[in-house]
């Protein structure tokens, strides 16, 4: 395994990967692409990256900046919770740690948000801790290398690949190191397809040698659960209502229109009617079908069907529920099938 990570280093000086973050690796830089790395893939984070860090250049402006703001900024990068614990965490480190993020695992981990794998990433790429971060992609590429039956996940297989790793970490170099097993895993020892006719170390790999590259890790089987829903559009010359979402849920703290899910044997327009009453006390009908699609997130799908909608009675206005331009809608943080169906009456 020593030779193992020797050839790595090798293999990394001739392909690593060009990737904004890289240039800069300092803690903020570390943490804000790790945050993003999360449940997305790099293509997608490199520009959304340094969108990011033009809007909030350090930790500082970040702390400063409202939660509409870093949501609106975070839009369409999913997992949005991932957005608001940054921003708490950004908050907490200049109260608590005078704007200085720690470099101790203890006060890290502290943090919302942050866990041991965000944690030993700051600790390795931006302070040069002698330790391994290890996520998902590493876990696979060391449970191939050994043979390891099992899921990523599972704290037994978790500890082999920890014990594994911590054996052949070069002292001193552990950024080095944590950056070229990254690349590999992205590049080489892939989830599907593993480029083992390219790989370094196919000839020392236990699962190249038995032929059970694509058999591990075992295959998980995802269900993608499917959500009938119904909203009301509420337009009053110029201005459409949109209401936010609770805190700490789903899409926790972005701006919808009003509505949810239809329930087993009710119809979509009924759906909508009791929705507005439930959420916002008020009567209302129907007055047109605007339009129905679905829309795709990572593990469920959406069926959204929006009607336009009258009331007798006045809207609540207040923090978590306004009337809005049409063209200040954009400003306001919004899941992807909301924005969706802003496009689609901007059209009409």
């Amino acid at each position: 395994m020593k030779e193992f990570a020797e050839n790595l280093i090798l293999w990394y000086e001739e392909q690593k990967r060009t990737l904004p973050w890289r240039d800069d690796p300092c803690p903020y830089s570390v943490w804000v692409s790790e945050v993003m790395l999360q449940q997305t893939t790099v293509p997608t984070v490199k520009g959304r990256f340094e969108r990011w860090m033009e809007r909030f250049p350090d930790l500082q402006s970040l702390a400063e900046a409202s939660e509409r703001d870093v949501l609106t900024e975070w839009e369409g990068l999913g997992y949005y919770q991932r957005a608001s614990r940054l921003h708490a965490a950004a908050r907490a480190v200049v109260e608590e740690h005078d704007g200085r993020i720690p470099s101790d695992e203890n006060s890290l981990r502290k943090l919302p948000g942050i866990g041991p794998y965000i944690a030993s990433a700051i600790r390795s790429l931006a302070f040069g801790v002698d330790v391994v971060a290890i996520d998902a992609n590493i876990c696979r590429v060391f449970m191939r290398l050994l043979a390891i039956d099992g899921r990523p996940g599972q704290s037994t297989v978790r500890r082999q690949v920890e014990n594994s790793t911590l054996d052949i970490l070069p002292s001193g170099d552990s950024s080095r190191f944590n950056q070229a097993l990254m690349d590999f895993g992205s590049l080489i020892c892939r989830p599907r397809a593993p480029q083992c006719g390219r790989c370094f170390a196919n000839s020392n790999c236990k699962a190249c040698e038995l032929g059970l590259q694509d058999e591990i890790p075992r295959k998980r089987r995802k269900n993608i659960e499917e959500i009938d829903t119904a909203v009301a559009v509420f337009v009053c010359r110029s201005n459409v209502y949109i209401q936010q979402r609770p805190h700490g849920g789903l899409f926790g703290g972005m701006w919808e229109f009003p509505g949810g899910k239809i329930e087993d044997g009710e119809n979509a327009a009924d759906a909508v009617v009791r929705e507005v009453e439930e959420e916002l006390g008020v009567a209302c009908c129907v007055t047109e079908k605007i339009t129905s699609f679905v829309h795709f997130y990572t593990r469920f799908k959406v069926n959204l069907h929006a009607f336009m909608c009258l009331t007798a009675q006045e809207l609540p206005c207040d923090e978590k529920h306004r009337w809005v331009e049409w063209g200040d809608a954009g400003e306001y943080p919004m899941p992807s099938a909301s924005r969706k169906l802003i496009r689609i009456l901007s059209r009409q």
